[in-house]
């Protein structure tokens, strides 16, 4: 497996007041890893409404992602996959999505504030919260 996968409410730190957490981003960022769509979705969502940034800084943003980390795309086979993980595990459809990316885009951590800290998923993926 290759790395890391981010989760969006890791990413949307490096947009936030909080320099330390931000700094932790910035770190795990510098190791390269993968994002799906759905992340740069989200991150959009949040930057526009949120954050208030106009289309311009949005964009720069979100450029500047993508050409840090491997955008993998949402495909059926994903949304299958996280739906089985949904049922499976419990967890939010949003969630389970963003798992199956990771796992599809061959992941072996998923750096998350999401999910419970340390579980491993029988599929092959670790959940990291990296401000622990």
């Amino acid at each position: 497996m290759k790395g890391s996968f981010f989760d969006t409410n890791v990413v949307v730190y490096l947009l936030s007041g909080d320099s330390a957490k931000a700094d932790v981003v910035e770190q795990a960022l510098s190791q390269g890893g993968t994002i799906s769509v759905q992340v740069l979705n989200e991150v959009a969502n949040v930057s526009r409404r949120k954050m208030q940034w106009s289309w311009k800084e949005t964009n720069t943003f979100l450029s500047l992602l993508r050409s840090l980390l491997t955008v993998d795309p949402i495909t059926v086979e994903v949304h299958d996959t996280g739906l089985r993980l949904a049922e499976r595990y419990g967890i939010p459809v949003y969630d389970a999505m963003i798992a199956a990316s990771a796992l599809h885009a061959g992941c072996d951590t998923l750096l998350s504030e999401d999910f419970q800290h340390g579980l491993v998923l029988k599929e092959g993926l670790r959940i990291s919260n990296p401000f622990l």
